[in-house]
């Protein structure tokens, strides 16, 4: 689904740049053993902090 929502970015950097995030402890990964495999992404608890720290920046008038 994520992949489908953002438009402009290969399939390979896109797994690089959630690798990064996951390295980061910003999101959390979960891999099924199917076929093909699913892989599940979220936001970890420091992910959504510095979600709604970006939203507050958003929001400042400059």
């Amino acid at each position: 689904m994520l992949r489908r929502t953002i438009t402009g970015i290969s399939p390979k950097v896109l797994t690089q740049r959630l690798r990064e995030l996951e390295a980061d402890g910003l999101v959390w990964r979960e891999q099924e053993n199917t076929i093909p495999p699913k892989v599940t992404y979220g936001l970890t608890k420091t992910g959504f902090a510095v979600h709604a720290v970006l939203k507050n920046i958003e929001k400042i008038e400059v």
